[in-house]
């Protein structure tokens, strides 16, 4: 009677720590597989998004004179893209979450909540360093005098984060069920880009295409984020709690029925 009492006064305090082993363990494999192995490795995660916003930059600044917002358009076009390129790659890497750790979902220690942890904190980590590395690069070397808003900053990131993990738990679910729901995603979101205000301001839109334009949850990400970089614009139509719900309900519906299938899901794979 000891001992077993003995036993189980040890497992609470057990359980975290090993948890976070096996989430720590998944993070460097994350980081060996995604990227080590590949020409360039992380380099490319700031590159991209770069060679992006300069094509844009020289783009827009052939028919325009100055941005819509500020003096800068490689800033003003990295306030859009850098938002939607967290909620995107989140939203992916979340949404492959199970396929991709499926060979370490075998052993009993790791859940698919750890493998779905994991995949978040990296990107997480990984998009708030590209942040920084742009956004100041660009502040730098173009000598752009700004004043930070620094809880807005915070606050687009830690949206459009929640909002990727959220979209790509539900779609982590139906690719597993419905393998043709992945093409047909992959269709609808490619305009997603171009919809959710990252090359143009809310306020420049007719008011007709204001009404439905606000309820894309990412224009309120990107719309937080610019009011960060630009304490002048002014975000009377960005909405927090509209956000959250998009984080918190497909989240909760995405995570419960996986919890429900996820043996089903791996058997299936």
């Amino acid at each position: 009677m000891t001992k077993d009492h003995t036993d189980q006064d040890h497992i609470p305090a057990v359980l975290p720590f090993q948890t976070a082993r096996v989430i720590f363990a998944l993070v460097m494999r994350e980081m060996d597989t995604a990227h080590g192995r590949s020409p360039g490795g992380y380099l490319w995660m700031i590159l991209e998004p770069v060679a992006g916003i300069a094509l844009m930059s020289y783009i827009f600044g052939l028919f325009l004179r100055t941005p819509p917002l500020g003096p800068s358009f490689p800033l003003f076009y990295a306030t859009g893209l850098l938002p939607f390129g967290l909620y995107s790659d989140l939203m992916s890497k979340t949404s492959q979450a199970i396929r991709f750790s499926r060979p370490l979902l075998t052993y009993p220690r790791v859940t698919f909540v750890d493998a779905i942890i994991a995949r978040f904190l990296l990107a997480v980590l990984t998009q708030v360093i590209v942040y920084y590395i742009i956004i100041s690069g660009i502040i730098v070397i173009q000598g752009i005098d700004v004043i930070l808003e620094y809880e807005y900053i915070a606050g687009a990131i830690f949206l459009g984060a929640f909002l990727g993990l959220s979209v790509g738990s539900v779609n982590c679910l139906l690719f597993s069920f419905f393998p043709v729901w992945e093409r047909i995603w992959a269709v609808l979101n490619r305009p997603l880009v171009i919809i959710s205000g990252t090359f143009y301001l809310y306020d420049g839109l007719p008011d007709s295409v204001k009404e439905i334009a606000w309820y894309n949850p990412i224009f309120h990400v990107v719309g937080l984020m610019r009011a960060g970089i630009y304490p002048e614009y002014v975000i009377d139509y960005v909405s927090i709690p509209y956000v959250l719900i998009w984080c918190a309900v497909p989240m909760a519906f995405g995570l419960y029925f996986l919890r429900v299938y996820h043996k089903k899901i791996m058997n299936e794979l």
